[in-house]
């Protein structure tokens, strides 16, 4: 299946979703999932499969991207360790429930389904969050309790979706107080733990499902994986120093217009089969 084009389409998202993760703080799953659903569609691979491959190929990337990308925040001192340290915990709890339990009994269909959905809601609040600035009068920091059940549903939802968890854990940190800059820098930090968490469970789910494409291992697709990771570390430290130079919310809005557009082909996808 690793024919040339295959690897232009693959190095081409790889470099998109790395430069949006150094950007946003995004782990690109969002850009990654609907692409690479309908690249191995189109090579045969049945849709239900496919989409389960997808989110668990895009997750995996995302060990490496967090990694890239979490470096060159860290260099800044823009992450927030402490957070880092309380909500771990929960976020792998949450991760392992979705990816070794609930991904593999529910269907491709439905997974897709909810794909959709969590995109439109992303986009929404990312055309909210361009709009208007951080809230005068910041909730505070939970307390360790608090975070850890945070960390949980943000690894749960990550999982089920293939997403590096930005958009849930960046607005729940600048609910609680905490700086933008820093929320997605530490939020970054928080990729490696939801990815690694998550793949696991794929690995162990998927293994012995029938119809999977030589080079899979578990639901993950390995060649995509070692395309796509390759791009996207390259890229990541470039959305790094964008995201530090540049104010963002022009690029809020517009990725915001892409992402309900692959939350309409997710959901086309998810109706259609």
């Amino acid at each position: 299946m690793l024919e040339p084009l295959l690897i232009v389409e693959l190095a081409a998202l790889g470099l998109g979703t790395g430069f949006l993760a150094g950007l946003l703080g995004i782990g690109g799953g969002m850009l990654m999932v609907p692409f690479v659903t309908l690249i191995l569609s189109h090579r045969g691979v049945g849709a239900d499969l496919a989409v389960k491959m997808a989110i668990a190929t895009s997750m995996a990337t995302i060990v490496f991207t967090s990694l890239s990308s979490v470096r060159a925040h860290h260099r800044r001192g823009a992450v927030r360790w402490d957070l880092v340290r309380n909500l771990a915990p929960g976020i792998v709890l949450g991760a392992l429930g979705a990816g070794a339990g609930v991904f593999r009994v529910l269907s491709g269909r439905w997974l897709a389904l909810l794909f959709a959905v969590f995109v439109a809601f992303s986009a929404t609040q990312m055309l909210r969050s361009a709009k208007r600035p951080a809230p005068a009068q910041p909730r505070g920091l939970p307390t360790a309790a608090g975070q850890w059940g945070a960390g949980g549903l943000i690894g749960f939802v990550s999982g089920l979706v293939g997403a590096g968890g930005g958009f849930i854990s960046v607005p729940i940190m600048t609910w609680w107080g905490v700086a933008m800059h820093q929320a997605v820098a530490t939020s970054a930090a928080l990729g490696f733990p939801i990815a690694l968490a998550n793949v696991l469970g794929y690995l162990w789910s998927g293994a012995g499902v029938p119809g999977r494409p030589a080079a899979t291992v578990g639901y993950v697709f390995v060649p995509a994986l070692a395309v796509i990771a390759s791009a996207s570390v390259l890229m990541a430290p470039v959305g790094v120093r964008v995201a530090h130079a540049l104010p963002v919310a022009t690029l809020k809005r517009v990725f915001a217009v892409l992402l309900y557009g692959l939350a309409v082909t997710m959901a086309y996808k998810a109706w259609h089969g």
